[in-house]
This record gives C-alpha cells, sequence and structure tokens, in this order.
C-alpha cells in the first residue's frame, strides 16, 4: 500500500494534512522548507501568522461561534522529525518524503523512521485550523523547531507572543496517558586524537558489525533496557584486543535521542589470529543474545573480512579508549524514590566515531533532579578525562515540574473518563518535552501533553495507531469544546 492507503484513513483531514507534511524533508535544523510550508498554510487560510527569528511558526485562529470571548488555548507540537533509516534502505532525508503503508491498524514507513513524532500533532492542529464545523475557543497554534537536537525552538521562543492561559502539547505517545511533567537533559560530547601508525606487516583487514537491536527512544523507552549497540561494539572490540586487534575505524548509532540499533568496526588481525578471534566473539555472541533474549532478539554481530587500512590507532590508544567508552554509563542511572515507575536520571551513548586520528562520542543525559544529572554527566566526563580527552556539556534544558493540582489536568481527566469509561493515567515521564522551556517565559501559563499511540519512535520500526488516532481525535474535540 502506499500513502494514498493513508489518505483514505480517517479521519481524512488529520491523515492528509501528515501526507502532505511527510512529503516534505524537515530533519532538526533544517526545517526552512516545512516553516514555510507551514507559514503558507496559515497565510492561505487568511489567518494571522508569524516566523519568529527562531524559525518557529504561530497562526492565531478567533473562537467558533458563542466562543469568541472565551480565554484562548495555545496548541503546540513541533515541525522536525528523527531521521533513522535501516542500513539496506535506500533513502535520501535531504530530498525524499516519507514512504508511508498501512499494516493492519498501524501505519509505517518503508525502512526509515515515520515522522508521527511530532508530524501527528502538526497535522491535528493543522485540521483544527482548516476547520468550519468544529467548536473552539480562540487557537494559538504554535509550531516549534529543532524540538529533537536541542529544542532550539523552545529556547528561543520570546515571552508575549502567546496570551492562551492554558497549552495543549500534543507530544505524548500513548493515548492513555496525560503528562504533566517530564525530565531535562543536558548533550554530553566526549572528543580527542590519538597516534595512528602504520598497518604492521602480517595483518589482516577485517569488518565488525553489531545489528538487529531494536533501538527507540532514549528517554520514553530507556526504561524498556534495550542493547546499546555502541555499548555491545565496545565489549566486542576489547575482546579482539586481547587477540591482537589493531583498531582503525568505528561508526555507530546516530542521533543523541535514539538508543543505537547499529554499528560498524575496521580493524586489522595478525594473520594466523582469525580464528581464535572468530571463535571467542562466537562466545561471547552466545552470552549477548543470551542477555537480549527478551528485549532484543535479533541481535546479530558478524566479521568478515574487507581490505586491510592503511593505518590503524596505537595499541596504547587503542586500549585506553575502549576502557573510556566500557567505563562511560549507559541506561538507567536512578529510578525516582517518589515517583513509582519513573527513571530520574540516565544516559544513552548515542552515537561513537572513530577513525583518521580522532574520536567523538556523543551521550544524551536525562534527570528529573537537576543536580543529578549533571553528576551523571561529570560522570561521563571524568571516564574521557583519564585519557585526556575534551568532554563539553551543551544545549541543557530543564525539566517540567508537575501540578497535579491545576484545573486542566482535572477537566482533561473528568473529560477522558467520561468518554472511554477508565481513568486517565496522569503521570510524568523521562523523556524531554519542550513545556518546562516554554514556561520559562510563560510561568503562568497551565501545560499539559497528550497524543494518539506512536510505538517504536526514533526508529524505523517506528508506527502509528489508527484506531488511537480516531479515539484522541474525539478526545481533543470535545476537550476544546468545554474550554
Amino acid at each position: 500500500m502506499t500513502n494514498e492507503a493513508v489518505r483514505a484513513l480517517e479521519p481524512k483531514a488529520i491523515w492528509n494534512h501528515f501526507a502532505d507534511l511527510n512529503a516534505i524533508p524537515r530533519a532538526s535544523k533544517k526545517e526552512a522548507r516545512v516553516t514555510q510550508f507551514i507559514k503558507e498554510f496559515g497565510e492561505q487560510l487568511g489567518l494571522p501568522t508569524h516566523v519568529d527569528e527562531a524559525g518557529n511558526v504561530i497562526i492565531k485562529k478567533p473562537g467558533t461561534k458563542g466562543k469568541e470571548g472565551h480565554a484562548p488555548v495555545a496548541l503546540q507540537s513541533h515541525l522536525d522529525m528523527v531521521h533513522q533509516k535501516n542500513a539496506d534502505t535506500q533513502f535520501n532525508f535531504d530530498t525524499d518524503g516519507i514512504r508511508m503503508k498501512v499494516d493492519g491498524d498501524w501505519v509505517k514507513a518503508e525502512g526509515t523512521t515515520l515522522g508521527a513524532d511530532n508530524g501527528l500533532g502538526v497535522a491535528s492542529i493543522m485540521s483544527l485550523l482548516a476547520s468550519s464545523d468544529i467548536p473552539h475557543p480562540p487557537l494559538e497554534a504554535l509550531f516549534t523547531v529543532d524540538e529533537e537536537t536541542g529544542m532550539t525552538g523552545a529556547f528561543e521562543l520570546k515571552g508575549g507572543l502567546l496570551s492562551a492561559p492554558i497549552l495543549l502539547n500534543l507530544d505524548t505517545e500513548d493515548d492513555d496517558e496525560l503528562t504533566i511533567g517530564c525530565a531535562g537533559g543536558v548533550d554530553v560530547t566526549a572528543k580527542g586524537t590519538y597516534t595512528e601508525e602504520a598497518l604492521p606487516s602480517g595483518h589482516s583487514g577485517h569488518l565488525l558489525a553489531v545489528s538487529g537491536l531494536n533501538g527507540g527512544h532514549s528517554g520514553a523507552e530507556i526504561h524498556l533496557g534495550f542493547g546499546n549497540a555502541n555499548k555491545i561494539m565496545d565489549r566486542l572490540l576489547l575482546l579482539a584486543n586481547d587477540h591482537g586487534m589493531r583498531l582503525a575505524s568505528v561508526d555507530g548509532g546516530g542521533l543523541r535521542n535514539a538508543i543505537p540499533r547499529e554499528s560498524r568496526s575496521v580493524f586489522t588481525l595478525p594473520n594466523g589470529k582469525e580464528q581464535a578471534l572468530a571463535d571467542a566473539l562466537m562466545k561471547l555472541e552466545a552470552d549477548l543474545r543470551a542477555e537480549y533474549r527478551t528485549t532484543d532478539p535479533n541481535l546479530k554481530v558478524v566479521l568478515t573480512k574487507t581490505e586491510a587500512p592503511a593505518k590503524v590507532m596505537a595499541t596504547k590508544d587503542q586500549r585506553a579508549f575502549l576502557l573510556a567508552v566500557q567505563a562511560c554509563p549507559d541506561g538507567i542511572f536512578r529510578m525516582s524514590p517518589d515517583v513509582p515507575g519513573l527513571v530520574q536520571t540516565s544516559n544513552n551513548v548515542a552515537r561513537v566515531q572513530l577513525g583518521g586520528g580522532g574520536y567523538t562520542v556523543m551521550c544524551l543525559t536525562r534527570g528529573s533532579v537537576e543536580s543529578e544529572k549533571m553528576d551523571q554527566a561529570e560522570t561521563i566526563r571524568a571516564a574521557f578525562a583519564l585519557i585526556d580527552g575534551q568532554v563539553d556539556f551543551t544545549g541543557s534544558y530543564p525539566g517540567w515540574a508537575p501540578k497535579p493540582d491545576a484545573p486542566i489536568v482535572k477537566l482533561m481527566a473528568d473529560t477522558y473518563q467520561g468518554l472511554f469509561k477508565e481513568k486517565l493515567k496522569v503521570l510524568a515521564i523521562h523523556a524531554g518535552l519542550e513545556c518546562g522551556i516554554i514556561g520559562r517565559n510563560y510561568p503562568k501559563m497551565e501545560m499539559v501533553s497528550f497524543g494518539p499511540t506512536i510505538k517504536g519512535a526514533h526508529s524505523p520500526d517506528e508506527r502509528a495507531s489508527i484506531q488511537s488516532l480516531q479515539k484522541f481525535w474525539g478526545y481533543l474535540k470535545v476537550v476544546l469544546d468545554r474550554l
């Protein structure tokens, strides 16, 4: 099935706007085309439309008949999407539109991320702006940029552009949840150099690949214990180090907010050592598959021959680097002692690149407690300081403190229970949302986040539930009618 099958789904307004949106490449920090698309959308509707200095788009629409004098409501979603694809998928994220398909109750993409995070939120807001038969108070639609790699749009949003006392963020990914708080985060980047040496004589080239991991969202899914390809690769390379391996390159993972699914390394081995290493790797792979049999049953480790590189890493530098990555924390550091089931602090070793005499290791450290978040970041700094690496902290953003007694929380919960005869889950999450950042310049604004069910965000397994979107759309319309 093609994108046309998606356009035929209900509610057609949302799926068609989503298909239009998915035709536009919209990587974080490359949102110029999608910003222009949303700007023209608002202008074609004849609605006041403003693009701020950051590239955020604000479109305002009057209330419908009988609601003109009601307090305005802000609706917010981000325009950018995570660009991830399977290694065997031919796709250019700078030029190609997302290729979608319908699979039972799910809309998926063909080998890439779908962009439902946060494209379905954007498409829902577009549908409200274009509607002529949905009762609502005055609307202030806020479309932010660069949420996925720094939340730049939210950071640079100035006060005074919005007047709404309530903001509905449409970026939660389970339709029975209402998010009222989230973790903060900081980007941690370690860089360093190493000595390169000429390829030793009597060595042959080898390629080691880790694949088949689930990946996923490094905040919302960190508690699921998915394997991290970068950490697994490091374990394998430490084993190879004991067999005379000489490392030439490592290329693993991608974006900071995606748990890495794949990693590749190139190294050399002394002639005659290949079988011993292959046997040792096979044993370690069996251990890894046992460890990850529940979370990542398709984990694969493959060793093949390749062209020998001209240069390799000096032995002393090689061991030091591999030990530093081994010491770098990954996954959950601490669960919240106050909120059952909530991850309080974690780290994702998102990207490892090595070659040409230099290395870069990129992490995203998250935490609900600012001091503990930064202590975790300092732990990473310590691991690489021991090998004279330079570690920088950038893009730090605050968490969003929950306000469970806010009137909007009660309205959302009561409305949900009335519609669906079940209790709404009101919670805080370990993922980052823009609400905390927006709240710095709009401290009196009450905020909640909700949305349709999306699974596998930030990975090529991302999929959106068709029935859930219908449920969410009905819920959103009733909420707006009651505001």
